[in-house]
């Protein structure tokens, strides 16, 4: 991303783009923390736990990087490749995943996700007579 790229985005953030934008990176990172602790965590199955928990910090930064460059960008690519989030943890949430016992986290993580997602539908999907931005 140019200089130049970095000011158009900022010029052309709506309010709901900026929100949504703001929630997935959060999620992003959320998840990257997610995999650091699970990366520590010390039981019998260790090595399933660390592999897990290096998975999840690759998957936060790059989720994190994405939010925040082609997301911005109205890049529809972006907004697929951050609808992993809401199943992911779905996917912890139902199948009992680490780290912890409390789900509270989890549900917090889908429907930040989701909201992020949904808030700016319209900008990546315009309706018929209305040209996408990117």
């Amino acid at each position: 991303m140019t200089i130049g790229d970095d000011i158009a985005i900022k010029q052309y953030d709506s309010f709901r783009l900026r929100v949504s934008w703001i929630a997935l990176l959060v999620t992003g990172l959320a998840t990257l923390v997610f995999g650091v602790v699970v990366l520590f965590i010390h039981g019998t199955d260790e090595q399933y736990l660390r592999a897990i928990g290096a998975a999840s910090i690759g998957m936060g930064l790059f989720g994190a990087m994405i939010s925040v460059t082609a997301f911005r960008r109205r890049e529809r690519w972006a907004f697929f490749s951050l609808c992993y989030y809401p199943i992911f943890w779905t996917a912890h949430l139902v199948g009992n995943l680490p780290p912890g016992r409390d789900h509270v986290h989890q549900v917090v993580f889908i429907v930040l996700s989701l909201f992020g997602l949904l808030l700016p539908i319209g900008e990546f999907f315009p309706r018929v007579g209305r040209s996408a931005s990117k």
